[in-house]
Formats: C-alpha cells, structure tokens, sequence
C-alpha cells in the first residue's frame, strides 16, 4: 500500500498552494486532496491524551496525517466556514476529516480509527483562499466565523447519522461553505 499518510514536522516556510502545501502530498486523490481538501488540520491540544490512552509518548504533530497542527482549537471550537490567516496564506474550513482504515493501518494498530471516531479527535480540512507561506509555529488567527452553530464535530455526527436526523443534513448541506462533495453526499442521504 502506497500512502502519503506519514507526516514530519518541517523547518522554514512552506508554500501553501490552491490544492496542497509544497512538498506535501496524496497517494489516492480521489478521496484526498485537491481544491477542497487542500489542507488537513488536526489539534495539536489531542496529543497529550492520545499519548496518555495509547501509551505512545512519542507520537507527535503529524502523526494523524495531518499537514497543520493548531493549538487552542478543536473539533469542538472549529467551524464550518471560519477563516483562518494562517502565516501569510488564507484558509476556510471545509469539511470535517471523515477519517479511514489508513490511520491504523499505517500505525499498524487496528483499534485507532475505532477510538479515533469515538473521541471525535478526526481533524478537519480547509480550502486555500489566498495562496501564501505557513512556517511552524505561526500565528493561526481566525478572521470570520459564519456558521457559529455548525462545529465540526457537530457536521461530523450530523453526517453520520444523516440517514436517522434528515432535516440536519439537509440544513447542514445548504451551508455554501461547506465542501461540494460533502453537500452532495449529505443530499443523497436526506432525499432518499
């Protein structure tokens, strides 16, 4: 299996383009990557617990795959539709990380994505509005919030359990921030 789910934390600016940060890359584009997914953000504030339940104490920034780890956000505080400066680049979130069998099995431990689901510790992605440089450490500074009430961890579980709670997936698909993929598949569910 060839995947791009392993990642280091890297030293100066990386150029952060329309569909992915430089150097950075996704072996399966049809579900990574591109204009909607262009950057996976992960709360660097899960890594205490995660080393903690997993016994890992190594595992660090990156090791969800993630290509931007933030502090002092989560699934619980981030939001479809905010609008980060993120060093010089613009970015908005898109969608929640509907995470994958790659996070355990890259790590080869079969229950991750099982507890990666039940903690709603997935991570999210972000378009790039604004083309710029990120370097570590920079400032991550939300500039607008339109869907207060639409958390990611809230989208999450609305998507979910689109079949069970039609009317909050079709309510959550209208949000025009929301990625097309995702507002398609949340149509698809609510309408049949």
């Amino acid at each position: 299996m060839w995947t791009a789910f392993g990642k280091r934390p890297v030293e100066g600016a990386v150029r952060v383009g329309r569909e992915n940060l430089e150097g950075d890359a996704q072996a399966d584009r049809r579900h990574h990557g591109g204009p909607e997914m262009a950057v996976l953000a992960y709360s660097a504030d899960h890594y205490p617990a995660w080393r903690a339940e997993l016994s890992w104490p190594e595992l660090g920034p990156g090791g969800f795959g993630e290509n931007l780890s933030v502090e002092g956000a989560s699934e619980e505080t981030a939001c479809i539709g905010d609008v980060w400066r993120a060093g010089t680049a613009l970015l908005q979130i898109s969608s929640p990380r509907n995470p994958c069998h790659k996070i355990a099995d890259y790590w080869g431990r079969p229950e991750l994505l099982e507890r990666v689901l039940q903690r709603g510790r997935f991570g999210w992605y972000l378009r790039v509005l604004e083309e710029g440089e990120l370097s570590a450490g920079a400032e991550v500074q939300r500039v607008e919030r339109p869907h207060p009430e639409w958390t990611v961890l809230r989208a999450h579980r609305a998507a979910m359990e689109r079949r069970l709670d039609r009317g909050a997936a079709r309510e959550l698909s209208r949000l025009a921030a929301l990625s097309p993929r995702w507002q398609e598949w949340l149509r698809s569910a609510s309408e049949s």
